[in-house]
Parts: C-alpha cells; structure tokens; sequence
C-alpha cells in the first residue's frame, strides 16, 4: 500500500511546544561534540535553552561557529561578570508606571504583552526582567488601559515581550480592539522575533486583525544574519504584506555572529529581497551573563561607514544605542 505523506503545516502552537530546552538534544541534532555539553547544561541554569525546529534547520550541522547557533548556544562565558554590565541595563523598572507598561518617550507607550519567547537569544536584553510581575491580564490589562487613556500625548502603542506573538489570535484581536477605544491612540507597533522562528505564526487571523484595524501598523522583525532568512520566512512576509503593514527589521551588533560588513551588506540585501526593510542596527546592550557579544563602539562605526558604501541609503539601517535616561534612541555617526 502507498504511504500517504502528511503535508499539512505544523500548528505554531505545537512549534512552540516541540522546541528544543534540552542541551543534549540541541547538540545531538547537531552533531556537536559532547565538550559543549557541560556548559550548555550550567549556563542554561541561569537563563533556559529554548529554540524551535524551524530555526535549527537553518543552522549547519557540525559546525560549533554557526552565526545562528551561537544566538541561542548556553556557554561558560554568561558566568563571567563584567563591570557595567547590569540585569537592568536600560533602567526600564524606573519607567514601569503600572505593571506591563513602560513608558519611556512621549508619544508612544511599550506593553509587555508576554513573559514568554519562542527562542531564547543569550544576549536578550530583558534575560533577568520580572515578568511575573508585569502580566497584563484581568486588573492589570485594565489599569494599563486607564493609563493609556488619561495619556493623551501617546500616539503609538508597542506591543513587545517576552514576544507579543506568544498570544492567541483571539485574546491578540481582543487587546487590539480594546486600544481602539482610545481615540488619541493612533499606530500601533509590534515588536517580534516569533514570525522569523516560527513562520507559521503569521495566520490569516493574525492578518485579519491587522488589515481590519483603524491603527496604522508597524511589525517590526528582529533578524541578525542573513541565514535566518529562509523560503518559510519570505513565505510568511508576502502573507504579512497582505494586511497593509509596514514591516521593519532590527539587528544587533554581536561579536563572533555579525561583527563584520560583509555580515551585514548580506543582511541588508537579503532583507529587502524578502520585503523587510532595515529598520534600526544596535550597538550591543549592556546587560549581565552576555558580555561576551560587545564590541567597541568605534568598531561599530566602521563596520557601520563600510556599509554605507556599499549600499543605497533605503539599506543602510540606522546605527544606534539605547541609552537609559535619553529620550530618544542615540544615533551613532561614523566617523
């Protein structure tokens, strides 16, 4: 008898629930040497292994160097303690007014929307952050909307995490909605890594509620390296365009995955071939247990002015920092 394949897409949701958190998994699938194995094991003690299916598939195989790898690999060196480095490097608990939101600059609110990640990045600035204290659900959803609503100088609302994309569809349209109501609210911005590790992510829901929204729509992506893009993401960016949004990408700067502007010449023009424009390129912020993805602020500028060389001024993202105190985002000019 012929054996029928199963071609039916895998749920997100079941993505998220099959992603990989143990290191003896992560590394036989790769066929990485078992040397790895004992400081994979400690350092994901203090900020837990997690990566989806999806995005392993694009790492090679038996190689310990690879870009993507290395973004979510627990090693020894998250142990090494580092002056400056803090758990809170952006100071945002003092912009915290009511649990879930932070507001730093004027017009525009973040909502932590979820604690929760389909991949843990080792340098993610908010490894330490307290979300258990900042769930946005029953009271504290409704006191962040009274915030919002007594806030008339907002004009934007991010959605971030954790990832935003962790919530269903339903409860996702239902938050949407509620902002809604509020008239002075106008854009609304969504930050995620989920439709780049799980492209599975961007529903016709999800679609939906975006194309049928009276806010003006930003989704802004989070990609490091050029071998995250694959025929699944591009797939899921052509579905995404279909709701009207402006899509955006952010990278940052980490040494030993994209420290160089070949890396990021590539990036750039992978993105625009998948419909992504470069949004921002951050110099590295300084948060504890990930030191060990800085580089100099003067090595950014380079790679940053052989960039602009080399590309047309729509692929040459913005070099910046975020520096806690400011009001804006600090822009880096080369010099």
């Amino acid at each position: 008898m012929m054996q029928v394949l199963d071609i039916t897409p895998k749920r997100w949701q079941d993505s998220l629930k099959q992603a990989i958190t143990d290191p003896q998994e992560l590394l036989d699938r790769l066929s990485l040497p078992n040397e790895l194995l004992d400081q994979a094991k400690a350092a994901s003690q203090l900020f837990p292994l997690r990566v989806p299916n999806e995005f392993l598939n694009r790492m090679e195989a038996g190689n310990p160097n690879d870009p993507l790898l290395k973004q979510i690999l627990p090693i020894g060196d998250e142990f090494i303690q580092t002056p400056g480095f803090t758990e809170d490097p952006l100071n945002e608990s003092e912009a915290r007014p009511t649990p879930g939101v932070v507001h730093k600059y004027q017009d525009r609110a973040l909502l932590i929307l979820s604690g929760a990640c389909a991949i843990n990045c080792r340098y993610c600035f908010r490894r330490h952050f307290p979300y258990s204290e900042n769930q946005l659900s029953g009271e504290h959803w409704q006191t962040a909307l009274a915030y919002l609503k007594g806030h008339k100088e907002l004009r934007e609302v991010i959605f971030s995490g954790g990832d935003p994309l962790v919530t269903p569809d339903g409860r996702f349209s239902n938050m949407v909605a509620d902002l809604e109501e509020i008239p002075h609210l106008e854009r609304l911005r969504i930050h995620t890594r989920l439709p780049v590790v799980i492209p599975s992510r961007v529903t016709e829901q999800f679609i939906d509620t975006l194309q049928h929204s009276r806010f003006d729509s930003v989704v802004v992506l989070h990609i490091n390296h050029a071998n995250e893009i694959d025929d699944s993401l591009r797939h899921a960016v052509t579905n995404l365009k279909k709701s009207g949004a402006t899509i955006l990408n952010q990278a940052v700067l980490l040494k030993g995955v994209n420290d160089c502007a070949d890396e990021q010449i590539k990036l750039s023009r992978a993105l625009f071939s998948a419909g992504i424009l470069p949004y921002y390129l951050f110099l590295f912020d300084p948060v504890a247990g990930a030191s060990h993805f800085d580089i100099p602020i003067e090595q950014g500028k380079k790679i940053f002015a052989q960039m602009q060389k080399s590309l047309p001024g729509y692929l040459v993202p913005r070099l910046a920092k975020e520096i806690s105190g400011k009001t804006s985002k600090t822009l880096l000019i080369s010099s």
